[in-house]
């Protein structure tokens, strides 16, 4: 389990949310096999989901981010609940790349250049759909300039996730400063002040500190109010009846031609590896049923 707590500053200037996503960062680690460079892109990009997906308004939401860059990762996609729960995955979970320049794992060369999208399930017929070119592949850098050129609301973001020689994880975590309507100038000021002297996200989490003493760097000598604290974890909501409705929705006569290869169907979910085996007669009903 991680935890995600969000605050606003007293005089409503700005909110921050923080997270810790060790746990998370970890499991998917197990589920995908993901190599040192990808435990690292997918773990950023989980924790921006976890993020954004607890700003949401209500637990019927969720949201959606995905980076269709034109690096060795391929698409790099995950899925968040109201609540910050959250699963992903990547084309390729294996890719690795050697360090950067500055000697750091590659996440924005495995990433790559191309288009990143925000998808929100408002509960309405169709979602909401933000877009915008990623700017480094780094992810952090990506979502503060998504905020800035598609909502133009001024945002910091900070992720990290520290990896160990076994390519698991050991720290992941995340924090995400918003500016709200008129705040108040030298709150900005101590605020970006605060952001230029803390440590790296996931040397914070290594070192112990808890999300909240995290926010507390943030708004240091900024008094706040918290206004929620909540359990997160990695959480896939697939199940056979919703690879079964898929099967279905394929149609009568695609159904038909799955049915005369004369072999069952296995389906396998793209966030948590579980697979559902669809029998001959199982295709057989479905195809009863067809239009």
């Amino acid at each position: 389990m991680g935890k995600i707590t969000r605050v606003l500053s007293r005089d409503g200037s700005a909110m921050v949310v923080a997270t810790n996503t060790t746990d998370i960062v970890s499991k998917a680690h197990d589920i995908h096999g993901l190599s040192k460079t990808m435990t690292a892109t997918l773990g950023r990009a989980l924790t921006a989901a976890s993020i954004m997906g607890s700003m949401l308004k209500s637990d019927n939401q969720s949201l959606t981010l995905k980076f269709s860059g034109d690096g060795p990762a391929g698409v790099v996609c995950c899925v968040s609940d109201y609540h910050g729960n959250v699963r992903g995955y990547a084309d390729n979970p294996e890719a690795e790349l050697p360090p950067n320049a500055k000697g750091k794992l590659d996440v924005g060369g495995a990433v790559g250049k191309g288009p990143m999208y925000v998808l929100r399930d408002l509960g309405m017929e169709q979602p909401y759909v933000g877009v915008a070119q990623i700017v480094s592949g780094e992810i952090a850098e990506d979502i503060t300039n998504y905020y800035a050129s598609s909502e133009q609301t001024p945002t910091v973001c900070g992720l990290g996730v520290l990896v160990n020689r076994d390519f698991t994880c050991r720290a992941a975590g995340g924090f995400m400063v918003q500016l709200l309507p008129f705040a108040d100038e030298e709150t900005v000021k101590r605020i970006e002040e605060n952001i230029g002297k803390l440590d790296p996200v996931s040397k914070m989490i290594d070192d112990g500190l808890s999300e909240l003493e995290i926010i507390g760097r943030v708004f240091d000598g900024i008094e706040f109010d918290v206004l929620d604290t909540s359990e997160t974890e990695y959480k896939c909501n697939c199940n056979r009846d919703r690879y079964e409705r898929a099967l279905f929705s394929l149609g009568k006569k695609e159904l038909q031609k799955l049915y005369n290869e004369g072999e069952s169907v296995e389906t396998c979910c793209n966030f948590c590896g579980n697979k559902y085996v669809f029998e001959l007669s199982e295709i057989s009903e479905l195809i009863k049923k067809a239009k």
